[in-house]
């Protein structure tokens, strides 16, 4: 019969400084094995214990992963065979309000807005329950026309198929006539007569007073103030009440960018036309900034001119940004941002509100320089030195060689 273990070993005296008393009775365990007995375990209990519960744990998790991985294939296949019904019996057709609607919401088109961009508008203020249905409805409807810029009155929650129908109408008894941004003074008079019947020489006529209209002395013509969108007006108005709802429009918008002052208002058109000649939308605050860093009096990096190739081709009564050395250095263009510091005498199109948002508050960026490096996605870069602007010019030219003759005219 083997004898127990001592409670009292006869060698604690000897235990080191900091060693517990398990550890020291397993690394003397052997001294005793004559005393102790062939069947001694020196593991203590308690070590054994945590031993199984950490194996009993471990099995618990491969045992809880295995279940995981089971639920999730059967999820899956629920999934799927939930798919597959909803296909089976047309579940996943197109949602469609059923109409006709009820209440009153104002939609703005912008210029520029496609099918997309405004089916996600009307989505958003609940006129149409899916972009998807109305883009298709609008498909079938339009038949070559497209949705023009301007305010309309809808329901909300009307069948996609009216709400297309409303879009695409061409109201009876108006005029309607569609200004695009970037167009100049006399691309709008055409377009103007083209809608009304009125001869472009009677809007010729009224904007060679352009105080007439409120503007500045300083104001050679109307550019920059026939505010572009979407205009239907009365089959009576006069080629004065025209010109002038749109002048208005164009003050509306200032006063709400806080610009009041007369001639504030025209430096801030003059930045605003050239941003819309030269950035995209995207780049529109950036682009300010860099104008904007142009004219101040410190300015090392260029002096004070703004070097815009817009201008200079404006003042030369062409379209474009293809211009010679000579053409830089004409300084009998008054429009000529190479020859002459500051801004050009003035507005070079007509600049849409968001670009005259910019103009009247810019981005604070330490750029001087920018450049589109392609003409297709609007990429611009920014740059504060010539040098790097230099290299991202050589970027756009790569691009152009890349591109059908004229493409970058």
């Amino acid at each position: 019969m083997s004898k127990s273990y001592p409670e009292n070993p006869p060698y604690p005296d000897y235990r080191p400084a900091g060693q517990s008393l398990d550890e020291f009775e397993a690394e003397h365990a052997l001294d005793y094995e004559g005393e102790l007995g062939p069947d001694y375990d020196p593991e203590p209990p308690a070590r054994k214990r945590s031993r199984r519960n950490k194996i009993k744990r471990q099995r618990r998790r491969r045992r809880n992963i295995a279940l995981l991985v089971v639920f999730g294939l059967f999820a899956g296949a629920l999934v799927g065979v939930v798919l597959f019904l909803q296909n089976l019996l047309g579940m996943n057709d197109l949602k469609d309000y059923p109409g006709p609607g009820e209440g009153e919401v104002t939609v703005t088109v912008e210029q520029g807005a496609g099918p997309l961009a405004i089916a996600g508008s009307l989505v958003d203020q609940d006129v149409v329950a899916s972009s998807d249905k109305f883009i298709d409805e609008l498909a079938n409807q339009a038949d070559g026309r497209e949705v023009q810029p301007g305010e309309y009155k809808l329901k909300r929650q009307m069948k996609a198929a009216d709400a297309a129908g409303v879009l695409l109408a061409q109201e009876e008894g108006v005029n309607y006539a569609a200004i695009n941004r970037t167009w100049r003074q006399q691309e709008v008079f055409e377009a103007l007569s083209k809608g009304t019947g009125i001869a472009v020489s009677e809007f010729e006529t009224l904007a060679k007073d352009p105080a007439a209209f409120g503007l500045p002395d300083k104001a050679r013509n109307l550019d920059g103030y026939l505010f572009p969108a979407e205009y239907r007006f009365p089959l009576e108005a006069t080629a004065e009440e025209i010109l002038k709802t749109m002048v208005d429009n164009t003050f509306e918008r200032l006063e709400k960018d806080g610009i009041t002052d007369p001639n504030q208002q025209y430096d801030v058109l003059t930045v605003a036309s050239i941003i819309e000649a030269e950035a995209g939308e995207a780049d529109y605050g950036a682009v300010a900034g860099a104008i904007e860093n142009r004219l101040k009096p410190d300015n090392t990096e260029t002096n004070g001119f703004i070097q815009s190739d817009a201008t200079v081709t404006y003042g030369l009564g062409r379209k474009g940004y293809d211009i010679t050395p000579e053409e830089k250095a004409d300084k009998d263009n008054p429009y000529n941002t190479y020859a002459h510091t500051g801004l050009p005498v003035g507005p070079i199109n007509s600049p849409g509100g968001p670009a005259i948002d910019a103009a009247a508050n810019p981005d604070d960026v330490p750029y001087y320089y920018w450049v589109t490096v392609n003409l297709d996605t609007g990429e611009t870069k920014f740059s504060e030195t010539l040098e790097e602007h230099n290299a991202y010019t050589k970027e756009y030219l790569k691009w152009c060689s890349e591109q059908d003759e004229g493409r970058c005219d």
